[in-house]
This record gives structure tokens, sequence and C-alpha cells, in this order.
């Protein structure tokens, strides 16, 4: 600032325009504290829905191995739920009793993936009420809190390690349009961290909104851990049995 003499003779000095460091600290600062805020709702956010589908799988594979102790029978595949279970009327009721509970996938085709829903809520192990129509919508099959459904069968849609097609086994699935980084999250608190090996695995099983691709949601080569930084939001798992 230059000094000026004013008419009167008084020195009066002139200012010049711009931030002062203070003011840009505070700035910085206020910036600093919105993005960190940010962040941590993120993460909120994520833990939240990791804690949620996990309850989900637990609570689920809870009905099943409560539903076999009772039955002696896997739900589905129940031969007389017809006649033990109050209500079930869906896709003739009954499975056929083979030790698996098959879907479209099988030789014949079969709809027990679906009764499977059915026998469980009207059993009491499930909540809600699901009725079996091959024709699967949100009054057949629960769905996962992303709106895709989910799946209890027997099949090989599982990654694994080894290779060509792992063998058929009994899965729950989670259903897809999850992202990769809170599958990461579920199988870091679960088991081994891996998207093909362990019990907590990755599956393109679409139930609704375009099967998952492998390449985008965990590494290829290594591994095979979870994509988590620049995640892919159209994923899904499966929990083996």
């Amino acid at each position: 600032m230059a000094p000026i003499v004013s008419g009167s003779g008084l020195l009066t000095m002139t200012r010049h325009g711009g931030f002062a460091l203070i003011e840009i600290a505070i700035v910085l600062l206020l910036t600093g504290l919105l993005l960190s805020g940010f962040l941590i709702g993120q993460e909120l956010i994520t833990s939240s829905r990791v804690l949620n589908l996990i309850a989900q799988q637990d609570k689920m594979r809870a009905a099943y191995v409560g539903f076999i102790d009772r039955f002696h029978a896997l739900p589905g595949d129940y031969r007389a739920a017809t006649t033990t279970i109050p209500g079930v009327t869906g896709c003739g009721g009954n499975g056929n009793g083979n030790g698996r509970i098959e879907g479209p996938s099988a030789i014949p085709p079969s709809n027990e993936s679906v009764l499977v829903w059915e026998h469980l809520s009207k059993s009491g192990f499930l909540d809600g009420s699901y009725t079996c129509d091959p024709t699967e919508s949100n009054t057949t099959t629960p769905t996962n809190p992303f709106g895709p459904r989910r799946q209890l069968t027997w099949d090989s849609k599982y990654a694994d390690s080894g290779p060509g097609t792992p063998p058929a086994r009994h899965s729950l699935k989670t259903g897809n349009l999850i992202a990769s980084n809170v599958l990461a999250e579920i199988d870091r608190k679960t088991d081994d961290g891996k998207a093909t090996s362990g019990a907590f695995r990755f599956s393109d099983y679409d139930g609704g909104g375009g099967a998952p691709r492998p390449q985008d949601c965990y590494e290829q080569t290594g591994d095979h851990w979870w994509k988590s930084v620049n995640p892919e939001v159209n994923c899904g798992a499966t929990t083996l049995f």
C-alpha cells in the first residue's frame, strides 16, 4: 500500500483486493472438514450395507438349517410339504425329494429353487410370505437391498480358482447389483477375502439388472481379490453350503 496525502493534509492508505492468508486458511479448513464429513458418510453407508447383507445371509442360512432339522428334508425339495406345512400351494407344493434344490438349469427343469422360499416362509423360518410361481417376482422370492432376487439352489454358478466348471453345490446367492467393494468387505469379515475360494465367492447369477462379469468384479490373476478401488456396481456373490 502506498501513502497518499489528501487535501486536508492527512495521510491515508489505499487497500488492494484479494484474500488474506488467514481467510485462505479458513476456506481450506472448511473444505477439508466438508470433504472429511462426506468420506465418513460414505464409509458409514458402505458399512451399513455390509452389515445388512451379512445379517441377511446369516438369517437365511439359519432358516435353511432349521428347516432341515425340523423336517429332515431340504426346503423346496421336501416331498411332503403340502401335508405338514399349512398353506403351501404354489408350483404343486412339493419337491421331488432327491436331495437337491433344483432350478431352471436342472434336467428336467425344476421350480424347487422358487418353491424353497414358500417352504421356508410358511413354515415360519423366514420372514414374509412367498408363494411359488414359475415366473419369479418379489412375491415369490426375497430380494437384496438393491432390488435383484436372491437364490437358494443346487448349481455351479460360483467362481473357482481351479480349471473347468466347478462341481454343483447348494449355495445362497446374494443377488447382483452389489458393489464389489461391499462384497470385498463382507468377504474379509466372514471368510478369506478372495472371490474364488472359501465359502463366500463371486457368482454371475442374474437376479435382475444383468449378469455380473468376473473381470469387472475381482482380479483375474494372483489371489483373485475383489476389486475395492474403483469398484464395479454390478457384482454378486454366493455362500456355499
